[in-house]
């Protein structure tokens, strides 16, 4: 008897070995969970192997479904190859991170999103939240994720963040001194929120350390020059929230957007890929 393998089944197992989660994998296909595991008992059944371990908490991958992870990857590739006109140009999708809302997240994201939308060619702008959103509202950008901004409606929220104030055990603060923080320029929208905190509160503060990206705020804050308003996710390991011990006043919660009009169904199913994928990995964080 020939064995054939469904491309859409392949995607399923690669959807749910990538994100680890069949609820998160039905979203990236637009489907229900139920639908994804029945695709994923047949491809067992199929193939006689056992392929994801599932349990309340955790999927995984058990041997045999990581030998096959290879060779489903193959698989799809070569599927996409087959279809991709030799002189056509590939879709581009254009789309807008917030460096205070990707993190270290970004490269798990954008390797995600290349493994099951690579017939799409990706050009990823990150800069701030505000920035991105006026080039989303001119037509420049398909689709935007980003911290919301002020009373902006629609949009899909794909994670929620509790802010807080991050520096390094070595930093010291002396009392009645000006609370030096380390923050992208205006018009970051983190930087706002800290500033009409501090502001609000009476606390006195100065510009310790002003970077181009998240990473060199971080990064100044590691070294001890500064405090930075990070959300508790992205805040790389080293660095502890002072907050609470200092009297620093809470800066609350800040939602993460997604913001899209795309209509294509290759751009479409990118899309929920990639907010399956952003908040799977924000569950994990």
């Amino acid at each position: 008897m020939t064995t054939t393998l469904d491309i859409a089944t392949i995607k399923a197992f690669l959807l749910v070995a990538e994100l680890r989660s069949f609820t998160r994998a039905a979203e990236a296909l637009g489907t229900t969970q139920a639908a994804v595991s029945l695709k994923l008992q047949r491809l067992e059944a199929l193939i006689g192997k056992r392929l994801v371990e599932r349990s309340p908490r955790a999927v995984r991958l058990t041997a045999d479904g990581t030998a096959f992870l290879s060779r489903a990857r193959a698989l799809m590739e070569a599927h996409d190859n087959a279809l991709a006109a030799p002189d056509a140009a590939r879709t581009q999708l254009t789309l807008g991170i917030s460096d205070h809302a990707a993190g270290p997240e970004l490269v798990p994201l954008l390797e995600r999103l290349h493994t099951v939308s690579s017939d799409l060619a990706l050009s990823v702008t990150i800069g701030f939240s505000r920035t991105l959103l006026e080039a989303y509202d001119r037509g420049a950008l398909d689709a935007v994720v980003a911290r919301q901004e002020g009373s902006r409606r629609g949009g899909e929220k794909l994670a929620e963040d509790e802010l807080g104030w991050f520096a390094s055990p070595r930093l010291a603060l002396t009392l009645g001194e000006p609370l030096r923080l380390a923050t992208l320029a205006p018009p970051c929208g983190v930087r706002a929120i800290a500033v009409r905190a501090l502001d609000k509160a009476g606390l006195a503060w100065t510009e310790g350390f002003v970077g181009g990206g998240v990473t060199a705020v971080a990064a100044a804050a590691l070294a001890g020059l500064a405090v930075a308003p990070l959300a508790r996710r992205i805040a790389p390991a080293g660095l502890r929230d002072i907050g609470p011990a200092h009297g620093l006043p809470r800066l609350g919660a800040s939602k993460v957007m997604l913001y899209s009009k795309v209509s294509e169904p290759a751009k479409l199913g990118a899309l929920r890929t990639l907010a399956a994928t952003f908040r799977s990995l924000a569950r994990a964080a």
